[in-house]
């Protein structure tokens, strides 16, 4: 697949259109707020997933779905008594039951521990903390019954004042995605472009612009870099982000813009 991008651009760079003044101060805020809340994973099995480009079918290592189907009856038993609720998890029904992120019995933080130390499986953001909360990722863009967590509030409170500043008519998912250094961000992509009627409504903040993003042509086999401290792409186009020799974030906020916004990025196409 070639680059879909938004309206004969690869990506949106945001800076011309929003305040981000405050920055460098939720830089700050965020690398102390990371030391105080635990972290969590995500990714980790994008290949089952089928999100993969078909030419980078190795880019995500080890995948944990693939690993649980593999794993003898006592493995599974091991696995199984990690759970966060053991009993919702009939040993019997292992070749159906589903295992991970948006399916029927979600990982653990010791399940997703013990899947990387024990089988080698590769999470590539192990720096994750939801900031509001989203079960599943149809719904990123619904705002019913959500609100950001008490975490959340305690600890990145100029992070917040940005976010509400940001030009949507409602936000349904807001988090933070850190990579460890030399870690890489497998490629993928968040949904089938075919079924895409428009691209999803989202920003992604990079207070220190030192993320390394990038967006990967399937076709001609290329990477083209996504630059800037607040950015919009089409995240129905494949993406990853590039190792580096140093632990870096974005904040994702996910929602639906406000008309006006979205109108000034289109009449500004080239």
């Amino acid at each position: 697949m070639a680059i879909r991008g938004l309206w004969g651009r690869p990506y949106i760079d945001l800076a011309p259109y929003l305040d981000l003044s405050t920055l460098p101060e939720i830089h700050e805020e965020v690398c102390l707020a990371l030391t105080r809340t635990p972290l969590g994973y995500t990714g980790g099995s994008h290949r089952s997933m089928g999100i993969l480009p078909k030419n980078r079918p190795d880019d995500c290592l080890v995948d944990y779905v693939e690993v649980i189907r593999r794993m003898s009856d006592a493995e599974f038993e091991t696995f199984r008594s990690m759970a966060d609720d053991p009993s919702t998890i009939d040993p019997a029904a292992r070749a159906t039951a589903t295992f991970g992120e948006e399916r029927e019995h979600p990982l653990s933080r010791r399940q997703m521990q013990w899947l990387k130390i024990r089988f080698g499986v590769y999470f590539p953001w192990k720096g994750y903390v939801e900031l509001i909360p989203n079960l599943r990722w149809d719904d990123k863009a619904r705002a019913d019954g959500k609100a950001f967590t008490g975490v959340a509030r305690a600890l990145f409170p100029k992070t917040l004042e940005l976010v509400r500043r940001l030009p949507f008519t409602r936000i349904g998912r807001c988090n933070v995605m850190g990579l460890e250094a030399h870690d890489h961000g497998t490629v993928h992509r968040d949904g089938e472009p075919d079924e895409q009627t428009e691209p999803d409504h989202f920003i992604t903040l990079c207070p220190n612009a030192d993320k390394r993003l990038f967006l990967w042509d399937d076709d001609a086999r290329l990477e083209v870099p996504v630059e800037g401290r607040a950015v919009w792409f089409n995240d129905h186009d494949y993406h990853g982000v590039s190792a580096a020799p140093f632990f870096r974030y974005s904040i994702r906020v996910d929602g639906v813009f406000e008309p006006e916004f979205l109108l000034r990025l289109i009449d500004q196409r080239p």
